[in-house]
Protein backbone atom coordinates (compact mmCIF):
# COMPACT_ATOMS: atom_id res chain seq x y z
CA UNK A 1 0.00 0.00 0.00
CA UNK A 2 1.64 3.20 -1.32
CA UNK A 3 1.19 6.38 1.17
CA UNK A 4 2.67 9.95 0.84
CA UNK A 5 5.37 10.74 2.79
CA UNK A 6 4.05 12.64 6.03
CA UNK A 7 5.28 14.42 9.58
CA UNK A 8 6.52 12.38 11.90
CA UNK A 9 6.80 13.85 15.45
CA UNK A 10 9.63 11.78 16.98
CA UNK A 11 9.62 13.18 20.54
CA UNK A 12 9.96 16.57 21.87
CA UNK A 13 13.87 17.13 20.68
CA UNK A 14 13.01 15.82 17.02
CA UNK A 15 10.57 16.07 14.33
CA UNK A 16 11.08 14.29 10.70
CA UNK A 17 9.66 16.81 7.98
CA UNK A 18 9.44 15.24 4.64
CA UNK A 19 12.29 16.53 2.39
CA UNK A 20 11.30 19.29 0.18
CA UNK A 21 13.25 21.91 -1.22
CA UNK A 22 12.02 24.56 1.29
CA UNK A 23 15.37 22.53 3.47
CA UNK A 24 18.26 22.86 0.80
CA UNK A 25 20.01 25.55 1.89
CA UNK A 26 20.10 23.97 5.75
CA UNK A 27 20.93 20.66 3.90
CA UNK A 28 23.83 22.16 1.75
CA UNK A 29 25.06 23.47 5.23
CA UNK A 30 24.66 20.20 7.15
CA UNK A 31 26.52 18.04 4.19
CA UNK A 32 29.48 20.78 3.70
CA UNK A 33 30.00 20.51 7.78
CA UNK A 34 30.42 16.77 7.14
CA UNK A 35 32.07 15.99 4.15
CA UNK A 36 33.39 13.97 3.04
CA UNK A 37 32.06 11.16 5.69
CA UNK A 38 28.42 12.09 4.12
CA UNK A 39 29.10 10.84 1.10
CA UNK A 40 28.85 7.03 2.65
CA UNK A 41 25.52 7.36 3.37
CA UNK A 42 24.88 9.61 -0.29
CA UNK A 43 26.91 7.39 -2.36
CA UNK A 44 25.31 8.71 -5.43
CA UNK A 45 27.13 12.13 -5.24
CA UNK A 46 29.11 12.69 -7.75
CA UNK A 47 32.47 14.64 -6.06
CA UNK A 48 33.04 15.57 -9.99
CA UNK A 49 30.01 17.99 -10.41
CA UNK A 50 28.64 20.56 -8.90
CA UNK A 51 27.57 19.71 -5.69
CA UNK A 52 24.39 22.08 -5.22
CA UNK A 53 22.88 21.10 -8.58
CA UNK A 54 22.94 17.51 -7.09
CA UNK A 55 21.10 18.15 -3.72
CA UNK A 56 18.85 20.15 -5.56
CA UNK A 57 17.85 17.31 -7.95
CA UNK A 58 17.88 14.98 -5.58
CA UNK A 59 15.09 17.37 -3.19
CA UNK A 60 13.14 17.71 -6.12
CA UNK A 61 13.39 13.89 -6.98
CA UNK A 62 12.75 13.14 -3.21
CA UNK A 63 9.23 15.31 -2.94
CA UNK A 64 7.80 14.46 -6.37
CA UNK A 65 8.47 10.26 -5.43
CA UNK A 66 7.41 10.90 -1.33
CA UNK A 67 4.04 12.82 -2.83
CA UNK A 68 3.12 9.03 -4.96
CA UNK A 69 4.92 6.90 -1.80
CA UNK A 70 7.16 5.64 -4.66
CA UNK A 71 10.31 6.76 -1.70
CA UNK A 72 10.12 8.26 1.52
CA UNK A 73 12.60 10.58 3.04
CA UNK A 74 12.70 12.82 5.78
CA UNK A 75 15.02 16.01 7.39
CA UNK A 76 15.51 15.50 10.92
CA UNK A 77 14.62 18.65 12.99
CA UNK A 78 15.12 19.81 16.40
CA UNK A 79 11.53 21.31 16.69
CA UNK A 80 12.55 24.33 18.96
CA UNK A 81 15.41 26.15 16.80
CA UNK A 82 14.49 24.09 13.35
CA UNK A 83 18.07 23.28 13.59
CA UNK A 84 18.46 20.37 10.57
CA UNK A 85 20.25 17.12 12.27
CA UNK A 86 19.81 14.85 9.25
CA UNK A 87 18.55 12.36 7.03
CA UNK A 88 17.17 9.89 6.34
CA UNK A 89 14.74 7.52 4.16
CA UNK A 90 14.04 4.74 2.50
CA UNK A 91 14.13 3.78 -1.08
CA UNK A 92 13.59 0.74 -3.38
CA UNK A 93 17.06 -0.16 -4.30
CA UNK A 94 17.30 -3.65 -2.38
CA UNK A 95 19.78 -6.53 -3.49
CA UNK A 96 18.59 -9.75 -0.79
CA UNK A 97 15.23 -10.31 -3.07
CA UNK A 98 13.64 -10.75 0.16
CA UNK A 99 13.46 -6.88 1.18
CA UNK A 100 10.90 -3.93 -0.24
CA UNK A 101 12.05 -1.32 0.99
CA UNK A 102 16.39 -0.11 1.64
CA UNK A 103 17.02 1.90 4.80
CA UNK A 104 19.33 4.80 5.03
CA UNK A 105 20.08 7.54 7.37
CA UNK A 106 22.75 10.33 7.81
CA UNK A 107 23.17 12.35 11.05
CA UNK A 108 25.51 16.02 10.75
CA UNK A 109 28.84 15.70 12.55
CA UNK A 110 28.21 18.58 14.71
CA UNK A 111 24.77 16.28 16.59
CA UNK A 112 26.20 12.57 16.26
CA UNK A 113 26.57 10.76 19.63
CA UNK A 114 23.00 12.26 20.90
CA UNK A 115 20.78 8.81 19.83
CA UNK A 116 19.33 10.69 16.80
CA UNK A 117 19.99 7.95 14.17
CA UNK A 118 18.36 5.57 16.69
CA UNK A 119 15.02 7.42 17.53
CA UNK A 120 14.68 8.37 13.80
CA UNK A 121 15.10 4.81 12.58
CA UNK A 122 12.20 3.38 15.03
CA UNK A 123 10.51 6.37 14.43
CA UNK A 124 10.46 5.87 10.66
CA UNK A 125 10.40 1.98 10.75
CA UNK A 126 7.11 1.84 12.71
CA UNK A 127 6.18 4.88 10.36
CA UNK A 128 6.60 2.55 7.08
CA UNK A 129 5.15 -0.27 8.97
CA UNK A 130 1.87 0.83 9.92
CA UNK A 131 -0.13 0.03 6.71
CA UNK A 132 1.11 -3.34 6.17
CA UNK A 133 3.95 -5.72 6.58
CA UNK A 134 7.32 -5.50 4.57
CA UNK A 135 11.13 -6.23 4.67
CA UNK A 136 13.85 -3.84 4.85
CA UNK A 137 17.30 -4.07 4.01
CA UNK A 138 19.75 -1.72 6.05
CA UNK A 139 23.29 -1.97 5.04
CA UNK A 140 26.34 -0.98 6.60
CA UNK A 141 29.81 -0.84 6.05
CA UNK A 142 32.24 -3.35 8.53
CA UNK A 143 34.64 -0.47 8.82
CA UNK A 144 32.25 1.80 10.05
CA UNK A 145 31.87 1.14 14.42
CA UNK A 146 29.41 3.93 14.71
CA UNK A 147 27.51 2.94 11.72
CA UNK A 148 27.33 -0.96 12.53
CA UNK A 149 26.20 0.25 16.11
CA UNK A 150 23.64 1.70 15.08
CA UNK A 151 22.47 -1.08 12.41
CA UNK A 152 23.40 -4.03 15.05
CA UNK A 153 20.94 -1.79 17.54
CA UNK A 154 18.23 -2.08 15.09
CA UNK A 155 18.48 -5.47 13.90
CA UNK A 156 18.91 -6.55 17.26
CA UNK A 157 15.84 -4.51 18.88
CA UNK A 158 13.51 -5.13 15.88
CA UNK A 159 14.15 -9.00 15.93
CA UNK A 160 16.23 -8.68 12.33
CA UNK A 161 18.23 -11.01 10.73
CA UNK A 162 21.82 -10.99 8.61
CA UNK A 163 21.37 -11.23 4.92
CA UNK A 164 24.39 -12.49 3.25
CA UNK A 165 23.05 -12.37 0.06
CA UNK A 166 22.04 -8.87 0.00
CA UNK A 167 25.48 -8.21 0.89
CA UNK A 168 27.02 -5.55 -2.01
CA UNK A 169 29.86 -3.28 -2.62
CA UNK A 170 28.80 0.17 -2.77
CA UNK A 171 30.63 2.79 -4.74
CA UNK A 172 31.48 5.69 -2.60
CA UNK A 173 33.25 8.35 -4.02
CA UNK A 174 34.49 6.40 -6.85
CA UNK A 175 35.71 3.86 -4.40
CA UNK A 176 33.48 0.56 -4.18
CA UNK A 177 33.17 -0.39 -0.76
CA UNK A 178 31.73 -4.22 0.42
CA UNK A 179 28.52 -3.40 2.88
CA UNK A 180 26.82 -6.07 4.93
CA UNK A 181 23.23 -6.51 4.84
CA UNK A 182 20.34 -6.80 7.35
CA UNK A 183 16.65 -6.87 7.43
CA UNK A 184 14.04 -6.03 9.79
CA UNK A 185 10.88 -6.95 9.58
CA UNK A 186 8.11 -4.46 9.65
CA UNK A 187 4.56 -3.81 10.14
CA UNK A 188 1.27 -3.36 12.26
CA UNK A 189 2.31 -4.37 15.84
CA UNK A 190 6.24 -4.94 15.30
CA UNK A 191 8.99 -3.62 16.52
CA UNK A 192 10.71 -2.72 19.73
CA UNK A 193 8.58 -1.85 23.05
Amino acid sequence: MRRATTTIRVDERMVLRPATSEFYSELVEAFEETWPEVSRAMPWINPDLPFDTQIEDFLAETERMGRSGLLHHWVMVRPWDGALLGLIGFDQVTRSGKAVWNLGYWVRSSEQQHGFARRAIDASLRWLGEAEKSSVELKVDPHNPAGRSTVMRTVREWKGERCVDGDSAITVAGVRTPHECHLVTIGPGLGPE
